[in-house]
């Protein structure tokens, strides 16, 4: 029975049959010989997603096309008879996304390969990007000026591999990034020079969990948990820079004083940090379809070596859907409903600590293929801290509203939420509190 259990709720995950309608039945029942024939009667689904957006934020236009194939195909690349309208049926995933306003421009690509070599559960995960933006007039939107830019391009190698201790729910993983920072002109915040370049070398380890129910889009019971840890090489320890002194020695200064930007440069041409994420989620059915979701996040960035300080990218920015903002840095885009977009975040430049506990309940007005659409209630709470002794687990700021979601194959999950925040945000001058916010959900979920 467990056995046939985990099969439709693996078949439901898949993606490419309708988790609704998956029906085993148990044919050449041999008691004597203690065997049985299962026959899985199942409806296909439509594998493939078109993200097409268009919107009206920070001054200008923000037009978005995304591609996302599910059951693509590599090997029949070649194979004219299997464009459908690409090379379909080994169950890869090709997607590929390209986003554009006035004052930045980002391209990627990722492909999945979810059984390499064919025979084990064994993931290999490879995709590139390339961010541009532009400076901009923080008084006039409007005023771009296209020769002040700032360049990111990178690219990613992962696997991941499906254990069989504790219980083959569990996946280890693992991958290398590396991303090239260019600053051409464009003077920022999060540097003291405008021409420059920066590296991110990093290697990322997770142990998660997955038993989630049946349905993806509406799951009714199973938790998931991960963790995960982000680490670049210590360098301090090899490279012999003094990092205390760097203002004080002669080749970082100009006329005798401390120059700022080659400072700076020495210490961020290699960025050096850890950063430690947390996520559980739990689905308790409560009475008939009526689904309780509980969610719980954790998230911490340090530095190896407190000289060299913490490094300005890889932050964390809470608040809002998340929608307006565009990751050129390695940020973490937290989102927490009845709140404007990162107005939680203590520090212009990103926080290095935050938390987040969230409940939700859902009930479903549709589960068919054509559209699954449920409504939701939620109360949540969270904190955004600039460094881990400011930590507190109980200074959070709270909110609570309602939702829907629609989800079609073709569109993936589209959704409104109204939210009231009941405290004011930590920058902000008065005590009143957030109040109402409507946030719009696309291709996401919290």
């Amino acid at each position: 029975r467990q056995k046939i259990i985990n099969s439709i709720r693996e078949l439901g995950q898949l993606g490419f049959f309708n988790p609704e309608t998956i029906n085993p039945q148990l044919k050449n029942v041999r008691q004597q010989e203690g065997t049985v024939d299962v026959e899985f009667e199942l409806e296909e689904a439509g594998a493939s997603q078109i993200e097409l957006q268009g919107g009206y934020g920070g001054g200008g236009f923000v037009g978005t096309l995304g591609l996302r194939f599910n059951n693509f195909s590599l090997r029949n690349i070649f194979n004219g008879e299997a464009y459908e309208p690409v090379p379909m049926g080994d169950g890869q995933t090709l997607a590929i996304r390209a986003q554009a306003s006035t004052i930045f421009r980002t391209y990627s690509l990722n492909f999945t390969e979810p059984w390499l070599g064919g025979k084990k559960p064994v993931s290999f995960n490879v995709s590139f990007s390339h961010s541009e933006q532009f400076r901009v007039n923080q008084q006039n939107f409007r005023e771009v000026d296209r020769s002040q830019r700032f360049l990111i391009t990178g690219g990613t190698v992962g696997i991941a591999k499906r254990l069989e201790w504790p219980d083959n729910y569990f996946q280890f993983s693992q991958a290398i990034s590396f991303q090239h920072y260019n600053l051409k002109n464009y003077q920022t915040s999060l540097f003291n020079f405008p021409n420059g370049f920066s590296n991110n070398l990093a290697y990322t380890i997770g142990l998660s969990r997955n038993n989630v129910g049946v349905n993806p889009i509406f799951p009714t019971y199973g938790s998931s948990f991960s963790i995960t840890a982000k680490l670049t090489p210590p360098y301090s320890l090899f490279n012999g820079v003094d990092y205390a002194t760097l203002e004080d020695q002669e080749e970082f200064q100009t006329n005798g004083e401390a120059d700022l930007a080659k400072v700076d440069q020495e210490r961020f041409k290699f960025l050096e940090y850890y950063k430690v994420k947390f996520q559980g989620t739990w689905y308790t059915r409560l009475y008939d379809k009526l689904v309780l979701q509980t969610n719980t996040e954790f998230g911490f960035l340090g530095a190896y070596n407190q000289d060299r300080g913490l490094v300005p990218f890889e932050r964390f920015f809470v608040g809002g859907d998340g929608l307006g903002a565009f990751s050129l840095d390695g940020r973490d885009i937290i989102r927490m409903r009845g709140y404007d977009n990162s107005s939680l975040t203590t520090n212009a430049d990103g926080d290095t600590v935050y938390n987040k506990f969230s409940f939700e309940l859902r009930y479903p007005i549709s589960l068919e293929q054509a559209a699954s659409i449920y409504v939701l209630s939620f109360a949540e709470a969270a904190g955004s801290y600039n460094n881990f002794r400011d930590y507190n687990p109980f200074e959070v700021q709270r909110s609570a509203g309602a939702g829907l979601r629609i989800f079609m194959p073709a569109f993936g999950l589209l959704g409104i939420d109204f939210g009231y925040g009941f405290d004011n945000v930590p920058t902000a001058v008065s005590n009143d509190p957030s109040g109402w916010n409507v946030h719009f959900i696309i291709g996401q979920q919290f």
